[in-house]
């Protein structure tokens, strides 16, 4: 029997990188989304808990499937097993792809 691939995926979300895993990652229906789905959380039974991680298992408790703009994705990778799932400051260490119309950090 085959074990279902784990994908780690890194993207940019409100001056923030979100690392998550999941079981499901793929191009939609909707266009220019990239598509998350059953997200994979470390056990409860650790002894150390990661306020990160928590903030994560909270944000993404009750979602059956997720959007993120290909925009915001830094990287996808399969994985052999998952990972501690975080959030880290952002501001000033990731360069996105610049996007017609310009917003934060325009170029013109």
């Amino acid at each position: 029997m085959s074990k279902k691939p784990i994908y780690r995926v890194i993207f940019v979300n409100q001056d923030q990188i979100f690392e998550v895993y999941a079981r499901h990652v793929y191009q939609g229906d909707m266009y220019g989304f990239v598509q998350i789905e059953e997200f994979v959380f470390g056990s409860r039974s650790q002894m150390v808990v990661d306020p990160s991680e928590e903030k994560l298992k909270n944000t993404f408790a009750d979602v059956k499937r997720s959007f993120i703009p290909m925009q915001a994705i830094v990287r996808i990778d399969e994985v052999v097993k998952e990972g501690v799932a975080k959030i880290s400051d952002a501001r000033g260490g990731v360069a996105l792809f610049p996007m017609p119309g310009g917003g934060p950090g325009k170029v013109e």
